[in-house]
């Protein structure tokens, strides 16, 4: 058998793209990961922020420099951590931080650290480091990982967007004290950016940010109004289940969709304290007036138009017999808007997945189809010829591995230099996209994309084989066996 290395083909690397392969993904598509048709959805149930309301990445900068001063000022960490700004593009979206290594990374769907996806601090620790740090591997036990929440005993899972500043100031953090050469203790450290972090949420200071240039930090507003009406128009009746304020969530919906918003819902909750909302049954309904001042009335029925706080699911399931498959519930938290909903009350579930648009559209360039066509051509090759052992043979399969490899970087870092896709690894699934799977029927990068469907469409997920049901490469796909130099003489083995 003569060896020929892939560079040395004769045939380009786009012979392998089978015709009108790239921009088949449409970012404002919706995608099903299990069969849902919108006619047999009688009522519409939404979250707002990141759900209704999409925000500027202006914010997250802000987030992260009032923590940052809150740890100074408040906490009395190091005042030159004022230095440190924030880093758009640095973390992405589902990562795993290790409180006690200190270590953030990108683990897969089988509970394994992509390597070359950790980093302690603003820089990468070597993949020999990692394996070391677990015991001679990559893989992150079961019981470390997390629990139903995200939250394991040594293990945080960041899944809002929200966490992007959080991750950041974490990193940032650690950086300025590993190059001062400053001990910490990592248990506190992690407490107090989770505390100060909270503290721009709980006390109301990114309220008032946002309350001060709706139009700086909103996107998408005339949407959201589309989506709305359109839904009540068809006769479908809507509610909203929200943490924040009434006052933050009244002014933004006034700018988008109109000072009469709340004719459109049935039902408005504000403060629910979700994912507690969906599990803790002791926390009853109170009404609150129109100026947001609480009622001291007992809720014994759930009136359109009248605002709601906190209570609990199982009054809320009684009071207005909402029940299964006719309600769709919108959210961006995997775990706090979704995960009950589908898994104890058996609502369908729709996610909010801001970070599609971008990534389709790179997954739409030629770069990008390239590198993964050529990266499976390489992977099949590898699988099949993997038997010849003589030195000639090994040389090549060496300088193969090594190619695949330096593809796998460069289309990793197509996404994010740092942490690359947020649904994928180097060919695994992610943790993300795992729970992403599990916890919604359909997934969107914006609730605008309704508008593209009719409101009775079905929406079908496609049949992706399974390994046993798909035996072939993409160079025997696309080219066909016996088109390869190679393969003619070696399709035997196949």
């Amino acid at each position: 058998c003569t060896w020929i290395s892939p560079s040395h083909f004769s045939f380009p690397q786009w012979y392998l793209l089978p015709p009108g392969v790239c921009n088949l993904l449409n970012p404002a598509a919706i995608y099903a990961n299990n069969e849902i048709s919108l006619g047999d959805v009688e009522i519409y149930g939404f979250d707002y922020d990141y759900t209704l309301a999409q925000y500027s990445n202006v914010l997250h900068s802000m987030i992260f420099n009032t923590a940052r001063d809150i740890l100074i000022e408040q906490f009395k960490y190091p005042e030159g951590l004022a230095k440190y700004d924030y880093i758009p593009g640095f973390a992405i979206r589902g990562l795993h931080y290790d409180v006690q290594k200190s270590l953030l990374m990108k683990i897969d769907a089988f509970h394994y650290v992509q390597l070359g996806t950790a980093y302690r601090g603003l820089k990468p620790v070597p993949d020999e480091e990692v394996i070391e740090l677990y015991g001679g591997t990559q893989h992150i036990p079961l019981y470390q990982m997390s629990d139903f929440y995200g939250k394991g005993p040594s293990l945080k899972q960041f899944m809002d967007i929200f966490s992007l500043p959080e991750m950041t100031l974490l990193s940032s953090v650690i950086d300025y004290f590993i190059t001062h050469g400053i001990e910490f203790d990592q248990v506190h450290l992690y407490k107090d950016i989770s505390d100060a972090i909270k503290d721009v949420h709980v006390k109301g200071v990114m309220y008032k940010w946002i309350e001060k240039d709706l139009e700086k930090y909103i996107l998408h507003g005339d949407e959201i109004y589309a989506v709305l009406n359109r839904l009540v128009n068809h006769n479908k009746k809507l509610f909203l289940i929200t943490n924040s304020p009434f006052s933050f969530v009244d002014k933004g919906m006034k700018h988008m969709v109109g000072k009469n918003w709340r004719d459109l819902f049935d039902m408005v909750i504000v403060q629910a304290d979700k994912p507690n909302f969906f599990t803790d049954r002791r926390k009853p309904f109170r009404k609150l007036d129109d100026k947001g001042s609480l009622q001291w009335d007992k809720i014994n029925q759930l009136e359109k138009g009248k605002i709601y706080k906190e209570g609990n699911l199982f009054d809320f399931l009684r009071l207005t017999g909402w029940r299964g498959s006719k309600v769709l519930y919108f959210g961006d938290h995997l775990y706090s808007d979704l995960a009950d909903l589908m898994l104890r009350h058996g609502w369908r579930t729709g996610a909010i997945v801001p970070e599609l648009e971008t990534e389709i559209r790179i997954i739409n360039t030629e770069q990008y189809m390239h590198s993964l066509t050529w990266q499976q051509a390489l992977t099949g090759l590898l699988e099949r010829m993997q038997m010849y052992q003589d030195a000639e043979s090994k040389q090549v399969l060496l300088e193969w591995m090594k190619e695949r490899q330096e593809i796998r970087s460069l289309t990793k870092n197509l996404f994010n230099p740092q942490f690359g896709s947020i649904f994928r690894t180097f060919h695994n699934p992610t943790y993300f996209s795992r729970r992403l799977v599990r916890f919604s029927d359909i997934y969107m990068a914006s609730i605008s994309c309704l508008l593209n469907y009719d409101v009775n469409f079905t929406f079908y997920p496609r049949r992706t084989p399974l390994q046993h049901e798909a035996p072939l490469w993409m160079d025997q796909l696309c080219t066909g066996c016996m088109k390869t130099p190679f393969l003619e003489e070696m399709v035997h083995i196949r």
